[in-house]
């Protein structure tokens, strides 16, 4: 599967002085992060993060352990980096991450992440968040305190709860699905889903059929939005939108694990 992926990227520095995203679109591995830490600290980061994970690019024989163990070197680079200099210290990076790797002999997805950073699937036009935010806001929606609405101005929505960059290694959230025919593949950092909503994200997903011009498109509408945050978007689509592969190929209901345990 790995080898007829397809995908497409885009970012905007927004409303910031600093990009402080970085991402990686090189089948099979397709990450965002988003740094934080500092004007420069931040940056550093999330690009020691993508570096990491650049390293699967162009292989096709990855495991689940080829992917925690990328994890794993990101955040020891992170934390060797800011003890090494006392400007970075304090510095880490949400990560969000697809890869296509084999379990059983069988090609699958692996969705990853830790921090708010989403993955979204898009399948028969229907949008639906894979990834769980790791912030102070997703925590309040799940004890009832906010709504899902709310949650969206919350005054504290920016704070996220578990980031690379520590020991150690935090838990990273990760989940195995077969690939289904059709399907794409939404990445992106907190610029997008703070601007639009879900509903604007499928629509705008939904009418583009190039995954470069998707991108594009979805950064366009978050700065036309206010544009008060970094933006970046990775759109995946795997050659079985076109493939024609078995229709009853369905993916199994994610179930949250721990890629790296801290």
């Amino acid at each position: 599967m790995a080898g007829g992926i397809e995908c497409g990227a885009h970012t905007d520095i927004g409303q910031r002085d600093v990009n402080e995203d970085r991402f990686v679109c090189a089948s099979p591995c397709f990450v965002v992060a988003d740094g934080m830490g500092g004007h420069a600290a931040g940056d550093v980061a999330s690009g020691l993060a993508a570096e990491a994970l650049q390293q699967l690019a162009g292989r096709g024989d990855l495991t689940v352990a080829d992917v925690s163990a990328a994890i794993e070197r990101a955040n020891a680079a992170i934390v060797a980096a800011s003890q090494a200099d006392i400007t970075l210290a304090g510095m880490g990076t949400t990560l969000c991450g697809l890869v296509s790797v084999t379990v059983g002999g069988e090609d699958h997805w692996m969705v990853f992440n830790v921090g708010d950073s989403r993955l979204y699937r898009l399948a028969d036009g229907m949008l639906a968040q894979v990834t769980v935010d790791h912030s102070e806001a997703e925590e309040m929606v799940e004890r009832g305190r906010i709504s899902r609405r709310q949650a969206r101005s919350y005054s504290r929505r920016h704070i996220v709860t578990r980031a690379l960059g520590i020991e150690p290694v935090p838990t990273v959230d990760s989940w195995l699905f077969p690939p289904q025919q059709g399907e794409r593949f939404v990445l992106c950092s907190d610029g997008l889903s703070g601007e639009l909503d879900d509903e604007v994200i499928a629509a705008i997903a939904n009418s583009l059929s190039d995954p470069a011009e998707a991108a594009r498109g979805l950064v366009d509408a978050a700065i036309a939005a206010g544009g008060s945050d970094n933006v970046t978007v990775v759109v995946v689509d795997s050659a079985l939108r076109e493939a024609g592969v078995d229709e009853t190929t369905v993916p199994r209901p994610p179930a949250t694990s721990g890629a790296a345990g801290g």
